[in-house]
C-alpha cells in the first residue's frame, strides 16, 4: 500500500460503485423472481464458471488457497457469502435509496475496524473526510432539501444493511491483509477465484437453509436470466477485481470513502433513465463527496 491516489487508482476504485449501484437497483426489480440468498448462490456460481478458465492454475495442488484455507474461507464467507446475501436480504423491506445510504456509513466502520482490530491510528483528516463524504450522500438523498431527511424511514432491511457494511468492514481488512507479492496475487483471477470457491460454499449453504425454512420459488425466465448476467460479471467479477486492486494499492480506510459514490451514481443513473437533468444539488453532492475523498487521503504533516 502506498496511501496515494493515482489516476489509475482512481479508475479502479470508481468502477465498483458503479457497478454496485446498478446491483442495488436490479436486486430490487427483482425480488418477486428470486429469493434473496438463492439470487447470491446463483450469482457467485455463474461468477464461479467465469472465473474458473482465467485463474484455474490456483486449484493446484500446494496452492495457498489451500495451504492457507482458513483465510480464504474467512475471505469467501465475509465478502460473498454473508455481504451479498444480506444486501439481496435487505432489499426485499428496504429502497435501494435506503441501502446505498447505509453503505455510506462503511468509511466510518473502516477506520473503527482499523483502529479496534487492527491498531491503524485514524487521522484527523479521515475524520473530516467522512464527514464532508456523508454531506454529499445527504444532499442526494435529500435533494437539496434537508427537511427530506426527515421523511426518510428505515426498515427491518436497513438495520441488516448495517450489518452487512460492517461485515464489508472486516472483510476489506482481511483483504488488505494479504501480502502484495504472495504468489496467489499473481493473478486477479485467481486470488478472486480463491474467495469466490470457499464463497459459493458459503452461500449455498445459505440458500439450502433459505429453502428449507421458507416457503419462496423461482420464476425461471429471461428477466431472472439476463438479472444474474449483469450480477455475475459486473457486481461480481469486475467490481470485486477493482475493489481487490484499489485496496491493496491505497488500503480499505481509503478505498472505503469510494463507496459513498454509490448514492449519487444510483440518482444519476436513475436520472438517465427517467430521462430528467441533473440538478444542482447532484453538482454539490459530488463536490462535497470527491471533497471527502480528497481530504482522507492527504497525509498529515511530519511533526
Amino acid at each position: 500500500m502506498n496511501d496515494r491516489l493515482s489516476p489509475g487508482t482512481i479508475a479502479l476504485l470508481l468502477v465498483p460503485p458503479t457497478l454496485w449501484a446498478g446491483n442495488a437497483v436490479v436486486g430490487r426489480a427483482v425480488v418477486d423472481l428470486v429469493p434473496p440468498l438463492t439470487l447470491n448462490f446463483l450469482r457467485w456460481t455463474f461468477a464461479l464458471l467465469i472465473l474458473l478458465p482465467m485463474g484455474y492454475r490456483v486449484l493446484a495442488r500446494g496452492s495457498a488457497i489451500w495451504q492457507q484455507w482458513r483465510r480464504y474461507a474467512i475471505l469467501g464467507l465475509l465478502g460473498i457469502g454473508l455481504y451479498n446475501s444480506l444486501q439481496y436480504l435487505a432489499l426485499h423491506t428496504s429502497t435501494p435509496l435506503n441501502v446505498t445510504l447505509v453503505t455510506a456509513s462503511i468509511p466510518v466502520w473502516m477506520m473503527i475496524v482499523g483502529r479496534v482490530f487492527h491498531g491503524v491510528p485514524i487521522q484527523v483528516g479521515q475524520i473530516l473526510g467522512a464527514v464532508l463524504s456523508l454531506a454529499g450522500v445527504a444532499i442526494v438523498l435529500s435533494h437539496g432539501d434537508w427537511q427530506q431527511l426527515l421523511a426518510l424511514h428505515f426498515v427491518a432491511g436497513d438495520l441488516i444493511m448495517v450489518l452487512a457494511t460492517i461485515i464489508w468492514a472486516f472483510y476489506s481488512w482481511q483483504l488488505a491483509g494479504v501480502p502484495a507479492d504472495s504468489p496467489v496475487r499473481a493473478h486477479w483471477a485467481g486470488f478472486l477465484l480463491g474467495q469466490v470457491l470457499y464463497g459459493v460454499v458459503w452461500s449455498g449453504v445459505f440458500a439450502a437453509i433459505e429453502w428449507q425454512i421458507t416457503d419462496w420459488r423461482i420464476s425461471w425466465g429471461w428477466p431472472l436470466a439476463l438479472t444474474v448476467l449483469f450480477v455475475a460479471v459486473g457486481p461480481a467479477v469486475i467490481a470485486f477485481r477493482c475493489w481487490g486492486a484499489g485496496v491493496q494499492r491505497v488500503g480499505p480506510t481509503l478505498a472505503g470513502f469510494f463507496n459513498n459514490l454509490t448514492p449519487l451514481i444510483a440518482a444519476l443513473l436513475s436520472l438517465v433513465v427517467l430521462g430528467e437533468s441533473p440538478q444542482l444539488f447532484h453538482v454539490l453532492a459530488f463536490a462535497l463527496i470527491i471533497g471527502g475523498i480528497v481530504l482522507s487521503s492527504r497525509k498529515p504533516a511530519a511533526a
